[in-house]
């Protein structure tokens, strides 16, 4: 078994499956402070180099990414009603976008 496969075995977080044929391409934005709070109603193991979580606020949801490399980067979807986020973030778990 590779050592990829083992980490994923034994961790028992939530793990996006890897992008499908043909995936959609989300349109990443710089992430900006737009409310005060924000709740994270779900999110995928920090195990991973890319870490997704749903996110609420305001009455909107939105994804948002962080990329760990030398540094810490931070991308958010668009902020939108709950039923498109809630696909979008289907989707991102399915593999079917990125």
């Amino acid at each position: 078994m590779d050592d990829l496969a083992e980490l994923l075995e034994s961790c028992p977080g939530l793990h996006p499956a890897a992008p499908q044929k043909g995936y959609t391409r989300v349109k990443w934005r710089e992430s900006r402070p737009r409310a005060d709070r924000i709740r994270v109603r779900g999110h995928t193991c920090d195990c991973q180099p890319i870490v997704y979580e749903l996110c609420q606020a305001g009455g909107l949801r939105f994804i948002r990414r962080f990329y760990r490399s030398d540094e810490v980067l931070v991308h958010e979807s668009e902020w939108t009603r709950a039923a498109e986020a809630e696909q979008l973030w289907m989707k991102i778990l399915l593999g079917q976008a990125r």
